[in-house]
C-alpha cells in the first residue's frame, strides 16, 4: 500500500492506518453491527487492535470496557483514551468485574484473547449481543488442545451470534475505514499509541515474543537502525 507520510508517520500505517485500524473498524461496525449507545468490551484492550476498538465505540457514543493485563495498561485506557472502565483480569475476578462493570449485559464482545475471558464474556451477554471473534491469543502457544468456550449456550439463552472475520475479506474498503479514522486521529478522538523498539532485523524473534508476554501497549513496532 502506498502511504502519504505528509499525514502521519510511517509507523501509523502500520498501527491505526494499518491492519490494526482495519482490523478494529471491521470489526466493529461490520461484524459486530455497533449501534450507537450500546455497551462494548474489548478483550486485549490495551493492544493495537484493543485500543482503537474501544476509541471507535467512544466516538459511536458507547459504554467501552476494557480487560487488559496490570494497573498500568488498566490506567492508561481510562485516564489517556476515554474508556469507561478498565477490567485487570491478572488482579481481579473478570466474571465479577463485568457483571459490575456491564449491568445490563454486553452488547458487543470484541474478543482478542479468547480462554478463559471469552467464557467470561459469554456469561454477561445482552440479548441479541454480538461476539466478534477477531484473535485468541491467550491459546497461540499452547501445548496443549485448545480451549474452547464452555458457556457457549448463552448464545441460544440470549439469541446472541458469535462470528469470525478475517480483515483482508474487507480490503476493497480499506480506503472508507482510512477515511474515518483519520478525521477521528484529526478531531483528536482516537490518540494513536505505539510501542517502539529500537534494533535491528535480529531483533524480531525476540521483539515479537513481546506480543505474547503482554509487554507492549498499542502497536508493538521495531524501528530498524
Amino acid at each position: 500500500m502506498k502511504i502519504d507520510t505528509s499525514l502521519a508517520p510511517p509507523s501509523t500505517y502500520l498501527g491505526a492506518l494499518g491492519m490494526p485500524g482495519m482490523t478494529a473498524y471491521f470489526g466493529l461496525l461490520d461484524v459486530g453491527a455497533l449501534k450507537d449507545g450500546e455497551t462494548v468490551v474489548v478483550s486485549g484492550a490495551a493492544g493495537a487492535v484493543g485500543t482503537i476498538v474501544g476509541q471507535i465505540a467512544k466516538a459511536k457514543g458507547c459504554r467501552v470496557v476494557g480487560i487488559a493485563g496490570g494497573p498500568e495498561k488498566c490506567a492508561l485506557l481510562t485516564d489517556e483514551l476515554g474508556f469507561d472502565a478498565a477490567i485487570d483480569y491478572r488482579a481481579e475476578d473478570v466474571r465479577k468485574a463485568l457483571r459490575r462493570q456491564a449491568p445490563d449485559g454486553i452488547d458487543v464482545y470484541f474478543d482478542n484473547v479468547g480462554g478463559e475471558i471469552l467464557d467470561a464474556a459469554l456469561t454477561r451477554l445482552a440479548m441479541h449481543a454480538r461476539v466478534v471473534v477477531c484473535g485468541a491469543i491467550s491459546q497461540y502457544n499452547n501445548d496443549t488442545p485448545v480451549k474452547g468456550p464452555s458457556n457457549y449456550l448463552s448464545l441460544l439463552v440470549r439469541r446472541a451470534r458469535m462470528e469470525g472475520f478475517v480483515v483482508f475479506d474487507y480490503a476493497k474498503r480499506y480506503a472508507e475505514a482510512a477515511q474515518d479514522i483519520s478525521a477521528w486521529i484529526g478531531a483528536g478522538r482516537i490518540r494513536v499509541k505505539e510501542h517502539v523498539v529500537r534494533g535491528s532485523v535480529d531483533d524480531f524473534p525476540e521483539t515479537l515474543q513481546m506480543l505474547f508476554r503482554g509487554e507492549n501497549v498499542g502497536k508493538l513496532v521495531l524501528e530498524l537502525e
